[in-house]
Formats: structure tokens, sequence, C-alpha cells
């Protein structure tokens, strides 16, 4: 055997002289993974119950009633504001009225207010009194109706029916007087009565039929169609008897 020829520079290995003997290469340390992972659940159970604590804090509690005795109140209409008010002249009833300026033409009489719708498609509202005689809100309406309307024919009547938040009664009507180009058009009444101290409150509006749908109407299901039915509801709750409260 030949003893190996001396190597180049190129081809020596430096390294470290150490006395010979056994020796033990230390493990690299490796992150595990089960670790991470558990690192990662925690931080995020932490952030988690801070973002559930935060919210608890501001968000209000719902307050609980008892029923019976803290039953609450009915629903309520808002009351009329920054409308003129017309007073009968022995102060029996009050009731609001469209204010100048809008599009009714006013007139006024003894017993109540009389508005002519002179927009869109036009009609007329009474808010006015009528003395009870004893007879029910649903007698009335039928008298007034016969009265002004001889030929309608009712359409339907209108469910808890109330005036100035009194229990009354409501229909709905319809007739078809001829029209100048030998025509007939169809015209919708809505009136509602309530009687209290002998005394009844009317709330009528007249108008051409105009079916409500998706292109006209208050956008919510009725069946009033009429467009001036759409202005009368705060009118109708602002009717007040005699020694009734502000509201």
């Amino acid at each position: 055997m030949t003893a190996p020829s001396a190597a180049s520079d190129e081809e020596q290995f430096p390294g470290y002289a150490l006395p010979p003997g056994t020796y033990i290469a230390p493990e690299i340390p490796r992150t595990r993974f089960t670790r991470t992972v558990g690192v990662w659940t925690a931080g995020i159970v932490v952030v988690a119950a801070a973002l559930v604590g935060v919210s608890l804090m501001v968000t209000k509690k719902v307050p609980r009633y008892m029923c019976p005795p803290e039953c609450g109140a009915p629903p309520m209409g808002k009351p009329v504001t920054g409308l003129p008010r017309f007073t009968a002249a022995d102060g029996s009833f009050s009731v609001s009225y469209p204010a100048p300026g809008s599009a009714y033409e006013i007139s006024t009489k003894d017993n109540g207010v009389t508005a002519n719708f002179t927009g869109g498609d036009t009609g007329a509202l009474q808010l006015f009194s009528e003395p009870a005689r004893g007879r029910t809100p649903e007698t009335i309406a039928r008298d007034l109706l016969k009265q002004k309307f001889p030929d309608a024919k009712i359409a339907y009547e209108i469910p808890n029916a109330m005036v100035g938040y009194q229990r009354g009664y409501g229909e709905v009507a319809d007739t078809w007087p001829q029209g100048t180009s030998n025509s007939y058009i169809r015209i919708r009444t809505v009136l509602l009565v309530a009687v209290k101290n002998d005394l009844a409150l009317v709330a009528g509006a007249v108008g051409p039929y105009h079916a409500f749908g998706p292109d006209f109407g208050p956008g919510l299901p009725s069946g009033a169609n009429v467009e001036i039915a759409q202005d009368m509801g705060k009118y109708v709750n602002s009717f007040r008897w005699q020694g009734d409260p502000p509201r």
C-alpha cells in the first residue's frame, strides 16, 4: 500500500483538533407542533373573552316587566303639533285641521271644519260634530251616509275604529256618479264616528277611488284606496270632547 499523497490547499478542510475519544452530539431543540397550536388557541380564547366582556358591558339590559301590575299603556299616536285648532262656540269639542298654505282650502261652520284637498286626486275632509240623541255610532254613520250619498254601497266596516281615542264605528262606502263624458266615476267615502256625552264627533273623507299599490299609496297594505285618507289619521286622533285631558 502506498501512502496518500499530500492534498493540495484546495482539497484541505480545516477543522478543530480534539483529543481522541468518544463524543455525543446534542440534539437540536425544535418547537413542538402541539405547543404552537396551544399558544395560538390560548391567545384566541383570551381575545374572544375580552371582546365578549366588552360587549356585555356596553349592552343595556332589557328591563323585565311583571304584568300585572306593570302592564304598560296602550299604543298612542303622536299628538298633532304646529296645526291650527278649531273649537266649537259652546266648547263641546275641538279638533286640529290643516294649516293655511297647505294643499287645502279651509272653511269653518259652527259645528266643524271642511278642508277641500286641491292636490293630487283632490277630495274633501270634514271634521265636525253631530248631536247623538241616544243613537249609536253605527246608526249615526248610516244616517249621514244616507243623507250625503243615498245610493252608496258599503265596501267594508273599519275594525277597531276610534275617533279622538274613543272607540266608535267606521265604514268605507262607494258611489258611482256619472261624469261629464257619460262615464261613471267611482267615488270612495271613509267615515268614522264616536259618541261621548251624547255628542258624536265625525271624521269623513271623500275622493276618487284610486287603488293603493307599489306605485301609489302609503307603501303598506291598506284597503282605503283614496288618496286623502293618507292624511286623515292625525286629524281623527286630534279630536277632543269637552273635559278631555290634553294629548
